[in-house]
């Protein structure tokens, strides 16, 4: 007669843990309470510098003003609108998404679909060290190539400053391009064959396929890797610094000197502004203007993950 197996005790062998494991446990759990912490330190002290800026200044005139001039020394509407500030962003951000997407999405459609395995192990490493180029090597050739050499030639060099929104943007653009390609690439690998294969059997081209099959199964991870591309644009400091310059301006001629939120921070604590003052508590309102848009980023990108997720089995 066969003798019935009984299934071990897992609270037993829970308990039976090995004292090393538990210290990993432990470790690794202190690490996520750590960032935990830091996240929520960094929330308290924007918060609270942003307060009393807003004491001095209205939230209202400070998100619907239109001229930003903190070094003049007053305290009013007029000079603390930071409107040329999320504009020069928005731009920035536009821009790259022009020069960014397109070449993203035409390099992974071209590593997933139709690249041998042999290109593809090149390709895609070289695409990963591009993205670990240093922000200010680009910078310093969209300033000394970029502007110069490309857009002067072609539009004038009296319509193009030297400092100009349009080489920010395409600096930006050529460092969101390795995210887009890398994570959207990944997000078509991961389409299972079983796709493919019908819609061949069916007579569809390699085109089709990818454009039509493969695409639109992979929207979650390309939508993903889209946002992240925007949100690493938004965040950008260094290169658009160096290529689109300091004038904050509120305007939608890429060929002018605009300003970001991210390089007014970079220009002010170079130490001009004094602690306590307005100009230094402008800084924190700025940060904190900076991380509702990135954080609003954030959640569109988890909410539209979500509702384009396709499971397979």
């Amino acid at each position: 007669m066969a003798i019935p197996l009984q299934a071990p005790d897992i609270g037993i062998a829970r308990r039976r843990s090995r004292p090393g494991e538990r210290v990993i446990v432990g470790l690794l759990a202190l690490c996520g309470l750590l960032s935990v912490l830091v996240t929520v330190g960094i929330v308290l002290v924007l918060a609270g510098e942003a307060a009393r800026f807003f004491a001095k200044v209205p939230i209202v005139d400070f998100l619907t003003g239109t001229r930003w001039a903190p070094s003049g020394g007053r305290v009013d509407a007029g000079e603390f609108g930071v409107l040329p500030l999320i504009n020069g962003s928005l731009m920035i951000a536009a821009g790259s998404l022009l020069v960014g997407l397109p070449l993203g999405l035409a390099t992974a459609v071209y590593l997933s679909e139709y690249a041998p395995a042999r290109v593809r192990g090149i390709v895609k490493p070289v695409l990963e060290i591009l993205a670990g180029i240093p922000t200010v090597v680009v910078g310093f050739f969209a300033l000394n190539f970029i502007t110069p050499s490309l857009l002067r030639p072609v539009f004038g060099e009296g319509r193009v400053f030297i400092f100009n929104a349009a080489a920010g943007a395409i600096a930006v653009g050529l460092m969101i391009l390795p995210v887009i390609a890398s994570i959207s690439e990944d997000a078509m690998r991961a389409v299972p064959n079983a796709l493919r294969e019908a819609a061949f059997g069916m007579g569809a081209s390699r085109r089709v396929v990818a454009l039509r099959v493969v695409m639109p199964a992979a929207l979650s991870g390309i939508t993903a890797s889209v946002i992240l591309g925007v949100s690493r644009a938004v965040g950008e400091t260094m290169a658009v610094t160096i290529a689109a310059g300091n004038t904050p301006r509120l305007t939608t001629n890429f060929f002018e000197s605009i300003q970001t939120l991210t390089a007014y921070i970079a220009q002010t604590v170079s130490g001009e502004a004094a602690a306590g003052s307005t100009r230094y508590q402008s800084l924190f309102a700025v940060g904190a203007t900076l991380f509702v848009i990135t954080l609003g980023m954030n959640l569109l990108s988890i909410r539209l993950v979500r509702r384009f997720r396709q499971a397979y089995q």
